[in-house]
């Protein structure tokens, strides 16, 4: 499977729980997460997609700890039967 086809399956499981997945660029700083989860309620995570077997690169996971240490969520996903399970956590999440 290609990391196109998990992307995909993504944006159209937020899309069916009411929610947007947009596709997240930030020009002039490499390693930001492909995908931000947007769900009602103001709930916010963002999502590195990959294809299965595949691992974030370094400075992707430095982006990633720096996104955290803000408080918010972010996954890695590489397997299609983690999508609602990452849907769920983000529906249900309260930040602190």
């Amino acid at each position: 499977m290609l990391e196109k086809q998990v992307e995909q399956k993504l944006v159209a499981a937020v899309k069916s729980k009411g929610g947007v997945c947009w596709k997240f660029t930030s020009p002039g700083t490499a390693g930001v997460p492909d995908r931000i989860i947007l769900m009602p309620g103001g709930r916010i995570a963002f999502v590195e997609v990959k294809a299965p077997g595949e691992k974030p690169r370094p400075l992707q996971l430095s982006r990633h700890l720096t996104l955290r240490r803000l408080g918010f969520l972010v996954y890695v996903l590489d397997a299609l039967e983690d999508i609602e399970k990452i849907i769920s956590e983000v529906m249900n999440y309260e930040a602190s």
